[in-house]
């Protein structure tokens, strides 16, 4: 793909941007609805503000509360917890709709849940203890925040569940937000319909965005150039593993993709509520088992037959993609041209305080949190940047890059496992991070760590975001990243070999 070559698009002195925020019932709550263009609005001549509520329905989230869960019991509470997704994003759509008035969208969401947890507790207690207090947990709220903050945080928020993947990705303190209902850094005034430098550009980048419906927000956006590095490397001890082991496994350029979640969600459709890309393993989808996997082909070169996806990026630039009126998709307010990867690259990495040992086969990890929004960022583990600019890593925004240079999304995944499991029934119990040190927890050992890094050419002046749960407002905080190891024991060991021996493989 071709380098950008054009600048970004300025606004005009006349035209900031449109905002309207669209009243959803009686609590009037609202979500952005944004139109920004560099030739002014053709519309209508007033001006107006980038100041707007954001409203979205933030519910408890029950899967990451339940730590011990049967594994008789499981497939009936991954179908009901998926069912939750599916509640939720209805009254989204209702209340995104003017269907209805927000009490009485969140009374009848809490009966839904409140039958949803029932069967979930019923499922758990015929072969262990009923979990407490389940029915405290089918109250929803309308979370209500202005554009860009919310528990997601702003700008400078402190990097949670890091230890060595804060050190590794910059996690320490966010530099660029600023304050949003005053000056945010490289933002210019957001209050008085006046943008300056690289805010001109981030007025664009945002509105453009509410114009879909449900996100992104203007204030998701800043100028990565006026953000200070913040990427502090961990320092390798002397028996530190210092190898690494690469799977050339392609951008999906065969277009592999589907809005199923087959570690969170088994046997669900569009148990992600939002579209994902998949490379190595081509089979992949709700109803992928061990074995189905595999048998699978992949698109990787060495016969990693691994699975690896994530959230797709799109532009938000008036393009119809071919799921605007599916689930998933535009239904459920991900909108926009999906955009393919310019580079992805997949590497796996040593400990920087001793060897590694092997990953089990079909070992699960999930990185970040897709509802980090409502949930807040305990689980975060976004980092988007630009090349160029790596040492500068943003966790609740999205970079505003300059000419030349191409916005870049990293993950580096939890390198610590517990040395029994290939899952967990909250999916996370299983693995951890490093702690600051780079060591590993008690009762973890160190594995390859996975670190994924994505880059994408977007087009000059446009709105982009990856997809998310529609409540989550396509928030830059809710990016995450989803592994299932496949490679047969000889490839894994021979991944372990070149890391310990500090070889570089592949």
């Amino acid at each position: 793909m071709r380098q950008q070559t054009h600048k970004r698009g300025r606004f005009t002195n006349k035209t900031v941007a449109i905002v309207a925020a669209l009243a959803l019932g009686g609590g009037g709550a609202a979500i952005i609805a944004a139109n920004a263009s560099a030739s002014g609005d053709k519309s209508s001549g007033e001006e107006r503000t980038l100041s707007a509520t954001a409203g979205t329905i933030s519910c408890p989230d029950v899967g990451q509360k339940l730590n011990h869960v049967p594994r008789q019991a499981r497939t009936e509470v991954d179908r009901n917890l998926a069912e939750l997704d599916s509640q939720v994003a209805k009254a989204y759509q209702r209340m995104a709709n003017k269907e209805a008035g927000t009490d009485s969208v969140l009374t009848t969401l809490q009966q839904q849940r409140t039958a949803t947890l029932d069967r979930i507790g019923t499922a758990i207690s015929r072969s262990a203890q009923r979990p407490a207090g389940l029915e405290q947990m089918s109250a929803c709220k309308m979370q209500t925040n202005f554009a860009g903050q919310g528990r997601g945080g702003q700008g400078g928020n402190q990097q949670q569940g890091g230890g060595q993947q804060g050190n590794q990705q910059g996690g320490g303190q966010q530099q660029g937000g600023g304050q949003q209902g005053e000056n945010q850094q490289g933002g210019g005034q957001q209050g008085d319909g006046q943008q300056q430098g690289g805010g001109q550009q981030g007025g664009q980048q945002g509105g453009n965005g509410g114009q879909q419906g449900n996100g992104p927000s203007p204030d998701d956006f800043v100028d990565i150039t006026k953000v200070q590095p913040n990427v502090k490397e961990p320092q390798n001890q002397g028996n530190a593993s210092k190898g690494s082991f690469v799977s050339e496994c392609g951008v999906n350029e065969q277009g592999i993709r589907n809005t199923d979640n087959v570690i969170v969600a088994p046997g669900v459709g569009n148990g992600a509520h939002h579209t994902h890309d998949y490379v190595g393993n081509k089979t992949t989808n709700a109803n992928s088992t061990n074995d189905s996997l595999a048998a699978g082909e992949t698109t990787c070169t060495n016969g990693d037959q691994s699975t690896y996806y994530w959230p797709v990026v799109r532009v938000q630039d008036g393009t119809q993609e071919k799921d605007a009126n599916q689930l998933g998709g535009g239904l459920e307010g991900n909108v926009g041209k999906i955009l393919t990867p310019k580079s992805s690259t997949i590497e796996f990495k040593g400990s920087p305080v001793g060897k590694v040992t092997a990953m089990p086969r079909f070992l699960r990890i999930i990185t970040g949190d897709a509802k980090a929004f409502t949930n807040g960022t305990a689980n975060a583990n976004a980092h988007w940047s630009c090349t160029g600019f790596e040492d500068r890593q943003l966790t609740d925004k999205y970079p505003i890059c300059p000419q030349g240079s191409d916005v870049v999304r990293s993950f580096a995944f939890q390198s610590c496992w517990d040395g029994k499991n290939i899952d967990s029934a909250n999916h996370r119990d299983h693995v951890a991070f490093a702690q600051e040190d780079g060591s590993c927890p008690n009762g973890f050992q160190a594995i390859p760590q996975l670190v994924n890094k994505i880059t994408y050419e977007v087009p000059a002046g446009e709105t982009f975001a990856v997809d998310g749960f529609p409540e989550q407002l396509h928030k830059p905080i809710t990016d995450h990243d989803d592994f299932i190891n496949v490679m047969s024991d000889q490839l894994m060991n021979q991944a372990v070999q070149c890391i310990n021996s500090g070889q570089k493989c592949g």
